[in-house]
């Protein structure tokens, strides 16, 4: 049996849910012949890693699949490709905020992902839903824990598949922000995780 690892963040910023950790719960334990591991990542620069990895040790996933907010996007982006800069606009959840850090001296400038992007895009739109590619994953926590991610598979865990998901506000995050704020679903995206685990 295939196992996937989805790592989804904390709320942030802020707000008092994030909507691709919720999503992450709502997912079944396994979708098919597909083992399904679920985590709950602190959004901090380096700690989440820290997190992230001792999951990947413990259950040896065949992929890893990282799930962020990305308030104002409309779409599921699959992201393409993670940078070699921490550059924080605002604060992570330990108060953290780095200005022009390299996350890896030494490393690659950036690292693209493993995934089959396009099959996985193609499957989440067959089913209804939004989606596509994004050639940004920021330079926050979501592209810190990508970077090391892919660092990580690049360097010792060849074999694995790993990458992050972008994912729109939930509806109700909407309420008290301006007339056509982008908003998906929690259920939602929830499918088009599932969609994506069976692409893979």
């Amino acid at each position: 049996m295939k196992k996937i690892l989805f790592a989804a963040f904390d709320p942030f910023g802020g707000e008092a849910v994030n909507p691709a950790l919720e999503a992450v719960k709502l997912l079944s334990g396994d979708i098919g012949s597909i083992e399904i591991v679920k985590l709950e990542l602190p959004t901090v620069f380096g700690r989440s890693f820290g997190v992230l990895g001792e999951a990947i040790e413990e259950y040896n996933p065949n992929a890893v699949l990282c799930v962020g907010q990305a308030g104002g996007r409309s779409r599921i982006s699959i992201e393409k490709v993670a940078i070699n800069l921490a550059d924080a606009r605002i604060a992570d959840n330990d108060g953290n905020q780095p200005e022009d850090e390299v996350i890896i001296p030494g490393a690659p400038a950036a690292y693209f992902t493993n995934l089959p992007v396009r099959q996985i895009i193609s499957s989440v739109k067959a089913d209804g839903i939004p989606a596509g590619i994004s050639y940004s994953a920021g330079t926050f926590v979501c592209n810190d824990i990508m970077y090391r991610l892919m660092h990580l598979i690049s360097t010792e865990r060849t074999q694995m598949l790993g990458g992050f998901i972008h994912i729109p506000y939930d509806t109700a995050q909407a309420v008290n922000r301006p007339e056509g704020t982008p908003t998906m679903p929690t259920e939602t995206v929830c499918r088009a995780l599932m969609q994506i685990a069976k692409a893979l």
